[in-house]
């Protein structure tokens, strides 16, 4: 008799034929709708060896404080071993937030450990924002140009990006109010403090009259800062988060990657409560908790060093490179070229005369060793394909000056020639 076949059967592997393979479902329309980073790929164009680049918004590595680091891991090891090497609570590390809160509370903004989330990046806390906010079809209002991870955020999100008219100094309030009446946005997203890319800081005044319009209006509020400890010169300017109107709406992301270095991947995130929960339940989705060594050794480190010294050795260090780019730029561009002088943070950001392309020149920068990262990518709607973003955080004064030689080849020819002029101002092209 011949054995019954089981139900369920498992076919052998030499039945299945190339004409019986179905293919698996489509991917969701949000991961095939948003564009990798360019940014991301003109990073992967330089880095081969002898490239100076101005493109990526890199720390300085040799001013990383390894030892420091490596002393802080020792010690996490030391006291709590089975601690730092099990799970964790989502919020974080007590200590740590404890920290944070500290830090918070010193620049003006009264703030608690409970009031804190820690992160993995500021960028995971940009995207617990965006989930616990941003429904598809949702209106998010974004500076022009703005961070372009940020626009990849929102845009998985299927957010609606509008871009808030914007001058030199940052967003104009006015019309951020008739763009908030007209199109009725979940949330803004904004930079404040030396912004990516623009380096631009929002003056005081504008910041009261953006947190007046959320709290008349009814607008979420996302303040992003990254860069806020890098400050060169002038003074500080309250976050968005501390003004009147702005207590029980504002988001404010904060970062160790400036400061400590980015490899630890150590973000934080302060909310309002509602909010912060809602943030805290899409984080245990994404990934439980940030890693519990990497906290613990990040709250020892902050314990044990002064971390003022430490900003304070490497603003210094910034602040030359940045002048050091400010002082060739004028050399380097194009006649009739424009650019910023940013307070801190670690861009500036140029504009080209007309008829120049930033794309086509980074494609002879290239051939001359040198890169920055073209404008474009940064704008919702219609760029400005004159503009161009230039780092000058990862390279010192003597290398700037090499890579500003070589962009001045690539922009005037093999017989340019770099050297100072008379009667070039920092941060001005002849003629501006």
């Amino acid at each position: 008799m011949r054995a019954p076949e089981s139900r369920g059967a498992i076919v052998p592997a030499a039945a299945v034929t190339s004409a019986s393979i179905a293919a698996p479902p489509s991917l969701a329309a949000r991961a095939t709708s948003v564009e990798g980073s360019p940014l991301r790929e003109i990073l992967a164009l330089t880095q081969r060896p002898g490239v100076i680049s101005f493109a990526g918004g890199l720390p300085a590595p040799e001013l990383f404080d390894a030892e420091g680091l490596r002393a802080a891991y020792d010690a996490a090891f030391t006291t709590s071993a089975r601690r730092a090497l099990q799970y964790s609570t989502t919020e974080g590390d007590l200590e740590l937030r404890e920290a944070v809160a500290a830090r918070a509370t010193a620049r003006g903004l009264a703030t608690g450990a409970d009031d804190v989330l820690v992160t993995s990046g500021s960028q995971q806390a940009l995207t617990l924002i965006t989930g616990a906010l941003v429904e598809p079809g949702d209106v998010v209002l974004v500076e022009n140009p703005t961070y372009l991870a940020a626009l990849q955020c929102f845009g998985l999100a299927g957010a609606r990006i509008v871009p808030v008219p914007c001058d030199a100094d940052g967003i104009i309030p006015e019309a951020l109010e008739d763009l908030v009446v007209r199109e009725r946005p979940k949330l803004l997203y904004t930079i404040p403090t030396f912004q990516n890319p623009t380096g631009r800081t929002l003056p005081a005044a504008r910041r009261a009259a953006v947190a007046a319009i959320a709290a008349r209006l009814g607008l979420w509020l996302v303040e992003d800062d990254p860069y806020g400890d890098l400050r060169y010169e002038g003074t500080d300017v309250p976050w968005l988060a501390a003004h009147p109107g702005a207590e029980d709406r504002t988001a404010l992301l904060g970062s160790f990657s400036k400061i400590m270095a980015p490899g630890l991947r150590l973000g934080w995130l302060r909310a309002p409560a509602a909010l912060r929960r809602a943030a805290v339940v899409a984080k245990q989705a994404a990934d439980l908790h940030t890693s519990t060594v990497d906290q613990l050794a990040a709250a020892r480190y902050l314990a044990a060093v002064d971390l003022g010294t430490h900003i304070a050795k490497v603003r210094t260090a910034y602040r030359a490179r940045r002048d050091a780019l400010l002082a060739g730029l004028g050399e380097a561009l194009p006649t009739g070229s424009s650019w910023n002088r940013p307070e801190g943070g670690m861009f500036i950001w140029a504009t080209l005369p007309e008829g120049y392309d930033a794309t086509a020149l980074l494609g002879s920068a290239i051939s001359h060793d040198v890169a920055f990262v073209p404008g474009a990518p940064f704008f919702t709607g219609r760029p400005d394909t004159r503009t161009l973003r230039l780092s000058f955080t990862t390279h010192t004064p003597e290398e700037i000056a090499e890579g500003l030689r070589r962009l001045g080849t690539a922009v005037h020819g093999d017989r340019y020639v770099f050297g100072p002029t008379p009667g070039h101002a920092l941060g001005h092209a002849p003629g501006r």
